[in-house]
């Protein structure tokens, strides 16, 4: 995904380093051009043949090795970079970078750089959360930097507290947002929606579904690289939450109806991707219904359609997409669907033919529209999401 971009990885003297090499092995394999500019309190941690063998590249310590095949190597550099990513950051070069020092090679490099620039700050707790630290983030911050916040806990110091790198999957996460796509989608508001629903029937039982959220996740973090402001309202999911973009929990068909309804009229696009139950339980017992003899029949009650609330309150402008998970006549009930909810576009799949079920990591969607009809073939989901966003776009325009 990362194919002809360069990442700039700053590395600085911190035990995190190493979480760096694993970084720079994961940017590797996405593609990248991963350029690596180490201090040398850095490699007092680990060698720069390290990195050099895990991105093909030659490490640059010393602003003044004459080895280096560029004449002012510093400023080669910074005009290759697509990123710049300080990771780990410790607080002496945070506060070098914050004030627009440049004694050695990674501060004079990154000042020439006008690319998007991400710190990851990793040291002693007490070192973050002193004032003059917290200042110098914050003025870095002033002047564009993304400062990620680190993770909590134990450190290598012993200290227990925040000041932890985040691990190199997050990072790559950021790294892939910043350069993964275009930002075609920069100033759209979206609304997407994933997961199942739970409906209690009692505190300890529930009617759900089979659904895991992956495609409704996909496409919401596919919407956020691309530039959207995206809202997630995500039912009982045990995926990570996705940065960039705001996630709004649920647990009912009923809190998913007014987390939706109550922001829908500010969106310009909604994907409803979320599994959600049709009925519920007409009354939920206040305790653990007991085992009985004989059996047992649960009334139910049909829950607010969302889908239906969205069609006739659509606003002018606005696109809504629908998702219809079928097991039999796929493209007839969903052109039916597409019809009646009042939908711009409708995704529909069939959760019988391999690929394309629950919990998986593709899927076989075709999209449906009232005058056309596509049919991909099977995708992973990040890529179907992408397609998903490419036509939407297009319609919408």
């Amino acid at each position: 995904m990362l194919q002809g971009k360069t990442v700039l990885l700053g590395v600085t003297g911190g035990i995190a380093c190493y979480k760096a090499a694993m970084l720079a092995s994961a940017l590797k394999k996405q593609h990248a051009n991963v350029i690596v500019v180490m201090t040398k309190n850095a490699t007092e941690f680990i060698t720069p043949l390290t990195f050099e063998q895990l991105t093909g590249n030659r490490v640059c310590v010393d602003t003044f090795d004459r080895n280096y095949p560029h004449s002012v190597e510093h400023i080669a550099i910074a005009d290759q970079a697509d990123l710049v990513l300080i990771a780990p950051a410790t607080a002496n070069v945070l506060a070098k970078l914050a004030h627009g020092l440049a004694d050695d090679m990674l501060t004079t490099t990154v000042l020439a750089c006008d690319c998007p620039k991400v710190a990851a700050p990793a040291m002693n707790t007490k070192m973050y959360l002193n004032p003059v630290t917290q200042d110098n983030l914050a003025r870095l911050r002033r002047y564009g930097w993304e400062v990620l916040e680190p993770g909590s806990g134990v450190l290598a110091c012993g200290a227990v507290g925040p000041g932890r790198m985040p691990e190199p999957q997050e990072l790559l996460e950021v790294c892939l947002h910043h350069l993964a796509r275009k930002k075609d989608m920069a100033g759209v508001k979206v609304l997407v929606t994933a997961g199942p629903t739970r409906e209690a029937i009692d505190p300890v039982r529930y009617i759900s579904n089979k659904s895991t959220g992956k495609m409704g996740y996909a496409i919401a973090k596919a919407a956020a690289a691309r530039g959207a402001e995206v809202t997630l309202v995500s039912g009982p999911v045990s995926l990570p939450k996705p940065p960039y973009l705001e996630v709004v929990d649920i647990t009912s068909a009923q809190d998913m109806y007014e987390a939706v309804t109550s922001r829908s009229g500010e969106m310009d696009i909604i994907i409803k991707a979320a599994a959600v139950a049709d009925y519920r339980p007409a009354e939920v017992a206040e305790d653990k219904v007991k085992k009985q003899e004989g059996e047992m029949s649960i009334p139910l009650a049909r829950t607010n359609d969302i889908l239906q609330y969205l069609g006739e309150h659509k606003r002018p402008g606005q696109f809504l997409c629908g998702f219809s998970m079928e097991t039999r006549d796929m493209v007839d009930n969903s052109r039916k669907k597409l019809e009646k909810k009042h939908l711009d576009l409708i995704a529909a799949n069939n959760v019988k033919v391999a690929g394309a079920g629950f919990a998986v990591d593709t899927n076989i969607l075709t999209l449906i529209s009232p005058d056309d009809m596509t049919e991909l073939p099977l995708l992973s989901k990040d890529d179907a999401a992408d397609v998903l966003l490419d036509v939407i776009m297009k319609r919408k325009k």
